[in-house]
Parts: structure tokens; C-alpha cells; sequence
């Protein structure tokens, strides 16, 4: 049995809390550091003032996952998650007049075959053209060129089906327009969601806050299995052994392996700053920073509103239609989810402008679309680094920085967008191979 190795995990997000409790699973003495006062990262909670004076808690975001993102829903079970803390839906991707895609809880391909026949709105010959497209990209394995973009894999569709069908399902998983995503991303998100099984499909949308859906109840599983945890501490600097045998240093504590879970540009920061990395490896550090610094991003923002019109939308989430002045493309009814009745989140993934136009043109789109007339704003929330720009052929960091040091978050290489479920993999993947690397 190999003996307990000490392990710093830098940054108390999905990501790092993933590495943290694989660490700790498999029986090393993990640290995690987060600098901020609140566990979560970029998918945490945070208070806005409600109508009544007080105040209601929500998400700095909303995000859903989908019955296919195993490796969360293992996570959450592992650390004492509640089933209840997720409600299930199948996919629905229909409008608040109803047209749109909806399917039924069956087994795949017939759940697609179904919805796809009984889509309202939609003529039987743009039903058949979705179909001839999803079978084409079923005989091509789910396989692209790297350099198509998802609008690329559609061509031939009838403008309505992207419209309606394609630009939502793409924003949902992949934060931009079907002009602008990786094709290649696209399909594998597309072939896991509704090739994986019973249930891949489905919607997962949060019941209650992000912070306790995972980190913060991952941290205390951890503190109760003997984790150190550094709750508004942010490391400042890394030093790398200076010779063999030699320990790294993270805030005066010598560490055998360090982890960096935190944004990538705070993650570049760090290994930019390390001093007496041996000439051979100093290359590779430089090059890593760079990549990490040069990786585009695209923002994400969410208008809290309310309403006095109950229930206020007819589905826990209902999509919009989008255009330059109706900018959002998702409303999700907290009401229906777990939270206080008439508050709205509405959604605009890779926004642009002025945060009060944004506000304006979103609660005006919502009060035409949704029939809300007495909709009111309560805070607009806009993370302008909330993802990585998925786009087709992007270059993104490695995992492996130097021995003995990782980098783990959703902007990592590997096979899912800006996603949970790409933050929570990525920690598993940087605990695996921490773990090997600590056995040689």
C-alpha cells in the first residue's frame, strides 16, 4: 500500500472539488485553498434583494446538466447529494406558445424519432430533413473535422429547424450560436446526450443553490474525512522542488503534487511566477501560460426578475426567441424549482453591450413572450469570463503543466464545452493522474 502523499489543490470550484475528493478517496493528505469567502467558483450562489425587502438566494448563473453528465451525478451521490436537489425533466426545447421540440421519457432513438415527429410547429418535410441530418451524423460516428463549426454540420437544414431547434439546443450546450460553436464538441455532447441511454437527454436544472448542490457539501465530506481546507485564502506564489527528492511549496507547506483548480488566467498567473524551474522545463511552462492566457472567452448573463403572476411560466424552463434586440434564449421559473414563487432567471449566453441595455431589452422580450406584463427587474448578474469560446479548432491548455503539477477546470483539454460536467471530469482526470504519478 503506497504511503499518504500530501496534496494542494488551488481553487475550491467544481473542478477542484472533484480532485479533492478523488485525493482523498484514494487516501493522500489533500489542502485546498480557495481565495474567495464562498466554495463554488464560477457556479456558486449569491444573494439578491427580493421584493419584500429581504433577500433570496440564487446562482451567479443558472446551469442545467443533462442525464448523460455521469461523472456529476457520481460525485454528488459520492459527497451526499439528495436525488431531490435535481429535478428531471426530458429534453424540451419548446416556447411559451408551445411550438417547439418536446421529447417523451423513452429509450433512445425513439425518444428523438418521436419528438421530432410530434414537434408542434414544424412541416413534415423539416422532419424529416432533422432526421436524414441526425442519421447522417449517426453513420459518420458522431466525427467532424475539427475545423466545422456546428452551423457547417447543418447545411441544407430548413432555416426554421435552426432557428428553432438548432441555435437553442447549441446555446444550451455549448454557450454560443451555431455560427460560432465547435462542430466537433457539439456532436459529442449530442451523441452522449441522446445515444448513452435512457435518461441522457433528460434536463437536470438545480433545485437549489450551486454552492450546496456540490462544493460546499463536497467540503464538508472532505473536512469530515480530514481534508485541510483554506476557506479566503488565495495563494500567492508556487516554488517547485529545487532538487530531487525535494517538496513543492505552497504557502509555506511543502507539498508532493499541487493541483491548480482556478480560472486559467489565475492559473497562468501562478505558473508564469515560477522561479528555478531547470532551463529544459522553463519552456514548457512559458508556453503553457501562454495558451492559457490566449484562450478566448464569452460572457454569460442572467436577469433576476419577478413576478406577481403565478405560476409565472407554463415549464420549470421555456425557451425565448432571440434576436439582436430580444437577446435572451432561456427562462427557468425558480418557482417550479425549488424557489421562492414569481422569480424568473433569464438567460443570455454569450452577451454583448451595455449591462443596462441588456437588462432593458431582456425584461421587454420576457414581457411580450411570456405574457408578464408586471415583470420586475431585481439584479442582473453578467460574468464576462463565465466560459471558454467553444469554437471550432480551439487550442486549449494540457492538463500536465510540470511534474508533479496540474491544472484541472472546465477550459482544460478534453472532450466536453465549458460544462460541470467538463469542470468535474477534469478534476477526476488531474486526481488519476496525480495518483500515478505519486505511485512511481
Amino acid at each position: 500500500m503506497p504511503q499518504p502523499q500530501r496534496i494542494a489543490i488551488v481553487g475550491g470550484g467544481w473542478a477542484g472539488m472533484a480532485a479533492a475528493v478523488a485525493l482523498q478517496q484514494q487516501g493522500h493528505h489533500v489542502q485546498v485553498w480557495e481565495a474567495s469567502r464562498q466554495w463554488g467558483g464560477r457556479a456558486r450562489a449569491l444573494d439578491i434583494p427580493a421584493p419584500d425587502g429581504g433577500h433570496w438566494t440564487v446562482d451567479n448563473g443558472q446551469h442545467i446538466l443533462i442525464g448523460a453528465y455521469q461523472a456529476c451525478l457520481q460525485l454528488m451521490r459520492t459527497v451526499g447529494v439528495e436525488t431531490a436537489a435535481l429535478q428531471r425533466l426530458p429534453l424540451d426545447l419548446r416556447y411559451a406558445d408551445g411550438l417547439g421540440l418536446h421529447l417523451p421519457d423513452w429509450a433512445p432513438p425513439w425518444d428523438a424519432a418521436w419528438g421530432i415527429a410530434r414537434a408542434r410547429g414544424w412541416h413534415w418535410r423539416e422532419k424529416l430533413a432533422l432526421l436524414r441530418t441526425a442519421q447522417r451524423w449517426q453513420r459518420q460516428q458522431f466525427q467532424c473535422p475539427a475545423s466545422a463549426s456546428v452551423a457547417d454540420l447543418c447545411q441544407g437544414l430548413p432555416a426554421r429547424l435552426l432557428q428553432d431547434f438548432v441555435d437553442p439546443l447549441c446555446i444550451s450546450a455549448l454557450n454560443l450560436p451555431a455560427s460560432a460553436a465547435s462542430g466537433q464538441i457539439f456532436l459529442r455532447v449530442l451523441q452522449d446526450g441522446l445515444f448513452s441511454g435512457r435518461g441522457g437527454s433528460n434536463l437536470l436544472i438545480p433545485r437549489t443553490d450551486l454552492s450546496t448542490l456540490f462544493p460546499a457539501t463536497a467540503a464538508a465530506w472532505l473536512q469530515q474525512h480530514g481534508a485541510r481546507l483554506r476557506l479566503g485564502e488565495r495563494v500567492q506564489a508556487l516554488s517547485p522542488p529545487t532538487d530531487h527528492g525535494a517538496a513543492w511549496q505552497v504557502e509555506g507547506e511543502s507539498m508532493d503534487a499541487v493541483v491548480l483548480a482556478t480560472p486559467c488566467a489565475e492559473a497562468a498567473r501562478l505558473v508564469q511566477g515560477l522561479q528555478g524551474v531547470p532551463t529544459p522545463l522553463s519552456g514548457r511552462t512559458t508556453a503553457w501560460a501562454s495558451g492559457a492566457q490566449a484562450l478566448p472567452h464569452t460572457a454569460i448573463a442572467t436577469v433576476y426578475a419577478h413576478t406577481a403572476q403565478g405560476p409565472g411560466l407554463p415549464a420549470p424552463m421555456v425557451a425565448l426567441r432571440s434576436q439582436a434586440d430580444t437577446p435572451a434564449q432561456f427562462a427557468f421559473d425558480k418557482g417550479q424549482l425549488g424557489g421562492p414563487a414569481g422569480l424568473l432567471a433569464l438567460v443570455v449566453s454569450a452577451s454583448q453591450g451595455d449591462k443596462a441595455l441588456l437588462q432593458s431589452q431582456v425584461l421587454a422580450q420576457a414581457r411580450t413572450q411570456l405574457r408578464l406584463p408586471d415583470l420586475q427587474p431585481l439584479k442582473t448578474v453578467v460574468d464576462k469570463r463565465a466560459t471558454f469560446a467553444c469554437t471550432p479548432g480551439v487550442q486549449r491548455p494540457t492538463a500536465n503543466i510540470l511534474p508533479g503539477l496540474w491544472a484541472c477546470g472546465d477550459y482544460v483539454q478534453g472532450p466536453y464545452p465549458a460544462t460541470l460536467e467538463g469542470a468535474v471530469r477534469s478534476g477526476l482526470q488531474a486526481a488519476a493522474a496525480v495518483g500515478n504519478f505519486l505511485k512511481t
